[in-house]
């Protein structure tokens, strides 16, 4: 019976049991995982995403907050598809500008900011306050602004716009009280730096208004904004105009002159002796604007010295692109104003003025000839009345 008292107490003992010290004998303790409880969900109720990553704040000033850039933030890269793409700034309507003059300038007169990158709060500081509030503020690092911009020394400051409307800008005060009836038609001016320097120049001038006709470069493509110097935003400017459009953009009784850097050839002694004397356009005027057979006749215009009598109130100026210089379009548009081809000599042998130096040129003696025509007016006005 013990015999078979001990083989029953084999057949119960657990497997893995070892005798401890004193011919004790233990059991393996047994390991448990803690077990997550799931509540049960109801079948009408979608599960829940998780929530966002927190994004890290700070203030820039009371009420002023700014977030910073997480590392691959997506609104980073479109700051450069905006800069370099034509076709993204047309069809989103958005414009990059950069520093903080331009972006000063912009948020002056109107233009709307969606969002600003900074690298560091001061940038904010010299902003008007209660313009940028409307915008998103990023901060970012210095290192990836100087990636983005194009300038040598980059400022640390770039801004994403809603592309501006002429007709809802709030252009300078100043700019407007000195306005005069003197606007400027661009003409298949395709370099950026011409561009830039030619609306630098209107706005100068006291431009009324910019026309760009189709072909020209784009206003807001980044090197025509730095060209530009804020000109942007001190004076209207409409773009890619047909040239059937040109005239509903005139003001009423617009006389059109178009800007010749030099005589045409074959007529420089003729024009010189005789500069009202009728010219017409030269091949190197309008290389790539040679006439088919049957097409109608490029009119002939009045030639005369660009210092010469001209600006009469309002007139309208047309300089041409330096590639393919004037449009048969443009010279049919002055024909049927009464307008003139307006000369500017050089020194025999020396090539054609760039086309920001001559509108410059064309534009400021327009200006001097309105305000003498003015100033003239005045002083009649101002003679007593004989008895």
């Amino acid at each position: 019976m013990a015999a078979l008292g001990r083989a029953w107490r084999a057949l119960l003992r657990p497997r893995g049991a070892r005798a401890g010290p004193g011919g004790r004998r233990g059991v393996r303790a047994l390991r448990r995982s803690p077990v997550r409880v799931l509540q049960p969900q109801s079948p009408r109720e979608p599960p829940q995403p998780p929530p966002p990553p927190a994004v890290e704040r700070g203030a820039a000033a009371p009420g002023l907050w700014y977030e910073k850039a997480a590392p691959g933030d997506r609104r980073l890269g479109k700051v450069v598809t905006i800069a370099k793409s034509k076709k993204f700034r047309d069809n989103h309507g958005k414009v990059l500008l950069e520093g903080h003059r331009l972006i000063k300038d912009a948020l002056e007169a109107g233009a709307v900011p969606q969002t600003l990158f900074f690298s560091t709060v001061g940038h904010l500081k010299l902003l008007p306050e209660a313009e940028i509030k409307r915008a998103s503020l990023v901060k970012v690092k210095f290192e990836d602004i100087k990636t983005w911009s194009d300038l040598v020394t980059p400022q640390g400051l770039l801004g994403i716009f809603s592309k501006p409307d002429p007709a809802k800008m709030s252009y300078p005060a100043a700019q407007l009280a000195n306005s005069l009836p003197l606007l400027l038609i661009c003409d298949n001016i395709r370099d950026p730096g011409n561009l830039g320097t030619i609306l630098r120049s209107a706005a100068g001038a006291g431009c009324q208004k910019v026309l760009l006709t189709k072909g020209c470069v784009d206003p807001w493509e980044p090197k025509v904004l730095r060209a530009g110097m804020g000109a942007h935003f001190r004076v209207p400017i409409t773009c890619s105009l047909d040239w059937e459009c040109v005239p509903t953009n005139l003001p009423a009784g617009t006389q059109v002159c178009v800007a010749d850097n030099n005589a045409p050839a074959g007529t420089a002694a003729s024009a010189a002796a005789s500069p009202r004397a009728p010219v017409k356009p030269s091949p190197q005027a309008a290389p790539e604007h040679q006439h088919e057979e049957g097409a109608a006749a490029t009119p002939e215009l009045a030639a005369q010295h660009y210092y010469e009598d001209w600006a009469r109130a309002p007139v309208a100026v047309v300089i041409g692109g330096e590639t393919q210089g004037l449009s048969p379009a443009a010279l049919q548009l002055a024909a049927s104003t009464g307008g003139k081809r307006l000369l500017i000599p050089v020194v025999p042998g020396v090539d054609s003025l760039n086309s920001a130096i001559a509108a410059g040129i064309v534009l400021f003696e327009g200006k001097r000839q309105l305000l003498w025509r003015h100033k003239q007016e005045d002083d009649r006005q101002k003679l007593p009345v004989p008895g």
